[in-house]
């Protein structure tokens, strides 16, 4: 009886013991998770996006869509063609705001040319980002007020937004009409993202949001192909399809930019060259997707899928990019 006791006390609280604790200390630390890849992040939203259950398109149909779009892509004219230009007004109102210091006399005398445009820089102005740093009294009703309010940079960037909404509001076939507006809202988002990360990527600020808003330019001229060839059948769904309908849409989108006489840096961040803009592009498209995945209800905000690899700044962005209503 006595052995046995021994025996027992021996082997859960003698040698035993320390061995396995000394153990459990020199075992490694597991490693972390690996962040979501673009990829795995692209699948997700374009899966959301065209709600596209299985079965999927068969392989030739996926096929097809690649090589036609990866001929618009070398041939950008045809591309470009499938989207509208942008308002004559608003390149005016951008060679004024070029200038060194903002003239707001001169920029309201322009902007009085189109009455809806007044009307998104009075709301602009307005928004509750603006207004508690800046304004405690009654909404802004002055457009000088509000130009400058908004300063050089916040003008640039609402009037390049408005000059690129008609890309997506003009669209033909019942996918590309559904999905472009939330196109655009990703884009929107996306643009915001990558102008807030700029400043610490010692990025273009400016360059960074047009990147934003350019960059999915080819992706809705792919969905109008989508429209063309499946129709009313059987999306693609593989995720082969899905990366290189990423690829050859931001390719197209880089190509109709560089027609468009956007600045180079734009382009460029787009096709992912490495520059700052390109990193302050690619972070804020990542952000901008994961945000309207998890307002979308597919992720919670906490899911290691979407704030593994992200650091604090990264967080506060994201945080930054949900909609206001």
């Amino acid at each position: 009886m006595g052995s046995g006791m021994g025996w027992f006390g021996k082997s859960k609280g003698g040698d035993e013991a320390p061995k396995a604790a000394a153990a459990l200390q020199a075992a490694p630390p597991a490693p972390a998770p690996e962040p979501a890849t673009t990829l795995e992040i692209d699948v997700a939203w374009y899966r959301w996006l065209t709600a596209a259950p299985p079965p999927r398109a068969p392989a030739p149909i996926e096929r097809r869509i690649l090589e036609e779009l990866a001929g618009l892509a070398q041939a950008p004219v045809a591309g470009a063609a499938l989207v509208p230009r942008v308002p004559e007004i608003i390149p005016q109102l951008m060679r004024t705001l070029q200038a060194e210091e903002l003239n707001a006399f001169d920029l309201s005398r322009q902007l009085s040319q189109d009455t809806l445009l007044v009307a998104e820089v009075y709301r602009e102005a307005n928004r509750p980002a603006y207004l508690p740093r800046y304004h405690s009294g009654p909404p802004v009703n002055s457009i000088q007020a509000a130009i400058m309010l908004l300063g050089q940079n916040g003008m640039r960037m609402l009037l390049a937004r408005v000059a690129f909404r008609p890309i997506v509001s003009m669209q033909s076939g019942v996918l590309a009409r559904r999905v472009s507006p939330v196109i655009w809202r990703q884009s929107e988002k996306a643009a915001l993202a990558a102008s807030l990360l700029a400043p610490g990527l010692r990025a273009n600020t400016f360059d960074a949001y047009l990147a934003g808003l350019m960059e999915n330019v080819g992706l809705v001229v792919a969905f109008r192909l989508l429209d063309q060839i499946c129709g009313d059948q059987a999306l693609p769904w593989s995720e082969e399809f899905v990366e290189g309908l990423f690829r050859h849409a931001r390719t197209l989108s880089a190509r109709i930019t560089t027609l468009w006489e956007f600045p180079e840096a734009v382009a460029e961040a787009i096709e992912i060259s490495g520059s700052p803009e390109a990193r302050a592009l690619a972070l804020g498209d990542r952000l901008a997707k994961l945000r309207m995945l998890v307002d979308g209800a597919q992720f919670a905000p906490d899911d290691p899928f979407v704030t593994d690899g992200l650091n604090e700044q990264a967080l506060i962005v994201f945080a930054k990019l949900q909609d206001e209503e």
